[in-house]
């Protein structure tokens, strides 16, 4: 399944269980909360003449128009050998990290995340690039050891540090299967354990995050912390996806809220985002999981690629239009 598709099918997930205990960190104030952005496909879009209104229609920056919401952070993907696909490609770590620079000359804050793939890694698929998909667990071990460095290293030469690391995507299956699948759980936690050790060599004090996705699947989510866990895992920020909408909102932001306190590590929401055809809906969705998690003590939430639209994408869950203006979705990062 693709990486768009699967992410329209989240929209309808039923919620799991609530919340059976409550958080212990203390709350975020509103200066330290994280409002952020995935805009990974910006330089592909400018390249192909795509570019961004206000709602008022006025063309600007869209740097600019984001911190207008409140954005202060941008979360950008990497991908080990990608194709040179404009929705489905780029985003090596030579583009990411001029992407990065860019971020920073604009007051961004960046988190970078690994996929560990050529392409799209997300709940359902986790394929190793191509040029480590018949290595062996330590070959393997060393091949990603030295990526993390090298693109680290990259961002460090190009003066950004990175206000978090991401370690995988959406990696309730484990990372580079079946090599570092979660039912081989040592070799799981080896690989990511290579990739935390690395990432504090390079930034001691850059936050690290392991990411799973929906929380709704709470013996999903169960499944990969105990395994980490119960092998000496290494992780600073639990990261979340949930694109939950309308009423499954409350139960899954609970959810979120009983990982934090189960495995002591403070959440981060770091996909969010609805059908652009429902902006009011999403907008109440957004507002609704920024006041819970800041509430219970999350670290912040980030919108999964708003900036896009078509004809320069088919995924519909963005939050700008085909007119090139922003919808009522963003709304939902003012005054929360």
């Amino acid at each position: 399944m693709t990486e768009i598709s699967r992410r329209s099918l989240m929209i309808g997930a039923a919620a799991g269980a609530g919340a059976l205990a409550l958080g212990t960190a203390p709350p975020a104030s509103a200066a330290t909360y994280v409002k952020g952005a995935d805009i990974s496909w910006m330089p592909q879009m400018e390249a192909n003449g795509y570019y961004w209104l206000t709602r008022s229609g006025q063309r600007q920056d869209l740097f600019t128009i984001l911190r207008g919401y409140g954005i202060n952070a941008i979360s950008l993907r990497t991908w080990v050998n990608p194709s040179n696909s404009p929705t489905d490609g780029h985003c090596g770590i030579q583009e990411t990290a001029k992407m990065a620079q860019r971020c920073r000359d604009a007051g961004m804050q960046v988190l970078l995340g690994f996929h560990f793939g050529d392409t799209w890694n997300s709940v359902g698929v986790q394929k190793p690039p191509k040029a480590w998909a018949n290595m062996s667990y330590p070959q393997m071990r060393d091949a990603l050891r030295r990526y993390v460095d090298d693109s680290l290293r990259l961002l460090k030469a190009g003066g950004v540090t990175p206000g978090w690391v991401k370690i995988g995507n959406e990696q309730n299956s484990g990372i580079c299967s079946p090599v570092g699948s979660v039912s081989t759980p040592s070799q799981m936690t080896g690989l990511l354990n290579g990739a935390y050790d690395v990432s504090k060599q390079v930034f001691p004090a850059t936050p690290v995050m392991v990411h799973l996705a929906q929380p709704q699947k709470m013996d999903s989510i169960q499944r990969f912390f105990d395994a980490y866990r119960g092998n000496g895992g290494k992780w600073d920020i639990t990261a979340l996806s949930s694109y939950a909408q309308g009423s499954n909102v409350a139960p899954i932001a609970g959810n979120m809220r009983t990982i934090q306190s189960t495995y002591g590590k403070p959440v981060m929401h770091v996909e969010y985002g609805g059908p652009v055809g429902k902006a009011n809906q999403v907008r109440d969705g957004l507002r609704q999981f920024i006041t819970t998690t800041k509430g219970f003590g999350g670290l912040g939430t980030f919108f999964w690629e708003p900036a896009g639209y078509s004809p320069f994408t088919g995924y519909g869950m963005t939050a700008w239009t085909s007119d090139r203006r922003p919808t009522a979705a963003m709304d939902g990062f003012l005054d929360v």
